[in-house]
C-alpha cells in the first residue's frame, strides 16, 4: 500500500504542472460565433495578468493556429476597444462588430498593450463579409527572437533643438525552421501612446542557417520634435516578435528659442522704430558750439609792476624825503594853482589883473549876558 501511495504523490505534480500552465494562459471567448456588420459580441477573457491593458480587434486572414497572418494592417482598428483586466485577470467587454480590411477567415485578437507581450484569438465569423482561404504557409526557416531587444544610441544636440530622434534596435534572432533564412526583411513600428503603430521595413543582409543565431540591428527614427512615451515593435512574417518602450525627452532648446525670440524681436522693432522716426522729424537749426570754461576757482588780478625808481625811493605825497647819498634830487614840477574852468577867448587875450578878492570875516551872533 505504501509504494502506490508514494506512486501517486509523485505523479500529482506532473499532472497539475499542464492543468495550471493551461489555467494560467490567456485565453478568450466570445457570445456568439458570428454576427454582421453593425451588430456586437461579449468578448469574455480570463488568464490575462492582473490590471492589463487589453487590446479587441476584429482581424481578418486569421486563424487561431496560425495567428493574424496579415497582421495589424488586416485588422479594424478604428472599431477596437480597449479593457482593463481586474485583480483575477478576467474581464468582459462588448465589441462592435466591423468588416476587416482583409477577408475572412477572421479571429477576435486580444493583445496586451503594456507590459509582457501576451496575446489570444477566438474565431468569428462576420456574415457577409468575403472569405478567402488563407496563403500557404512557406516551408523555408522561421525567426524567433531569442534575447531581449534593447535601443542603443543617445540624443545630441541638435535633438534637443528638435532634430529628429533615432536609434538602434538590436536584439537577437535563431532560425526554428527546416530552411535558411536569406536576407530577412524586418518591419519596425513605433506607436506614440495607444494610437497604432507606423510601419518601417527594414532589411538585415545575411543568412541565418536552421538552428543558428544571428545578432541583428535595425535603425529606428522619430518625426522632429518627437516627446513623450513611444513603443517600438518588431515583425517579422506577419507576427510581433517583440516590443520595446522608449521615452524621448522634451526637445526645450526649441522653447529656449522661441523665448528668446518673443524678448528679443520687440527690442529690435523698437530700435528700427526710433531710428526712422529719428530719420524723418525735421532737424533744428543749427547752432555753432560755444566753448564753456571749466568751472574753478577765480585768481585776483596782479597789480602792475611799479616803476624802478619808485620802488627805490618811495615818497609820500605832503613831503619829500632826503635825497640817498649818491643819487641826485629832481626838483618839483611846477603846479598851475589856477582854476581849470575854461575861459571865454576874449578873457584869454586879457592882460589885465583879476580883481582883489575881499575876505569877510564870518559875523557871530551877539548873545545876551556876554559882555
Amino acid at each position: 500500500m505504501f509504494p502506490a501511495l508514494i506512486l501517486l504523490l509523485t505523479l500529482l505534480p506532473a499532472v497539475a504542472g499542464p492543468a495550471a500552465a493551461a489555467a494560467d494562459k490567456p485565453a478568450v471567448t466570445l457570445s456568439t460565433a458570428q454576427a454582421g456588420a453593425g451588430g456586437s459580441v461579449t468578448v469574455n477573457g480570463s488568464g490575462w495578468r492582473p490590471s492589463a491593458l487589453v487590446m479587441l480587434l476584429i482581424c481578418g486572414q486569421a486563424t487561431s493556429a496560425r495567428g493574424v497572418v496579415g497582421g495589424t494592417n488586416s485588422c479594424a482598428n478604428a472599431d477596437g476597444r480597449a479593457v482593463t483586466a481586474d485583480a483575477g485577470g478576467r474581464f468582459s467587454l462588448p465589441l462592435p462588430v466591423a468588416e476587416p480590411p482583409a477577408p475572412c477567415p477572421c479571429v477576435v485578437h486580444a493583445a496586451t498593450a503594456t507590459g509582457a507581450k501576451a496575446q489570444a484569438d477566438a474565431v468569428f465569423q462576420v456574415a457577409g463579409h468575403p472569405v478567402r482561404p488563407l496563403p500557404a504557409a512557406t516551408a523555408g526557416g522561421r525567426l524567433s527572437v531569442l534575447t531581449d531587444t534593447r535601443l542603443e544610441g543617445s540624443g545630441g544636440l541638435l535633438t534637443w533643438f528638435g532634430a529628429p530622434p533615432s536609434r538602434t534596435l538590436v536584439f537577437t534572432v535563431g532560425n526554428v525552421g527546416a530552411g535558411s533564412v536569406e536576407n530577412p526583411v524586418f518591419r519596425v513600428g513605433t506607436a506614440h501612446g495607444v494610437f497604432a503603430p507606423q510601419w518601417d521595413e527594414r532589411q538585415w543582409h545575411g543568412t541565418i542557417r536552421p538552428g543558428g543565431k544571428a545578432r541583428v540591428e535595425l535603425p529606428v527614427e522619430l518625426d522632429a520634435g518627437a516627446h513623450g512615451d513611444y513603443t517600438v515593435s518588431l515583425e517579422y512574417g506577419g507576427k510581433v516578435l517583440a516590443e520595446q518602450p522608449w521615452g524621448v525627452g522634451r526637445p526645450w532648446g526649441v522653447t529656449l528659442f522661441w523665448i528668446l525670440l518673443c524678448l528679443v524681436a520687440p527690442a529690435a522693432l523698437f530700435r528700427i522704430g526710433m531710428a526712422v522716426v529719428d530719420r524723418v522729424r525735421p532737424r533744428p537749426a543749427t547752432r555753432r558750439p560755444t566753448r564753456t570754461r571749466r568751472p574753478g576757482r577765480l585768481r585776483p588780478a596782479e597789480p602792475p609792476a611799479p616803476d624802478p625808481a619808485v620802488r627805490a625811493h618811495p615818497t609820500l605825497p605832503w613831503f619829500t624825503a632826503d635825497a640817498a647819498p649818491g643819487v641826485p634830487v629832481r626838483p618839483p614840477a611846477p603846479t598851475d594853482d589856477r582854476p581849470t574852468t575854461p575861459m571865454s577867448p576874449v578873457a584869454a587875450h586879457d592882460d589885465r589883473p583879476p580883481p582883489p578878492t575881499t575876505f569877510t570875516e564870518p559875523t557871530t551872533p551877539h548873545r545876551k549876558g556876554s559882555t
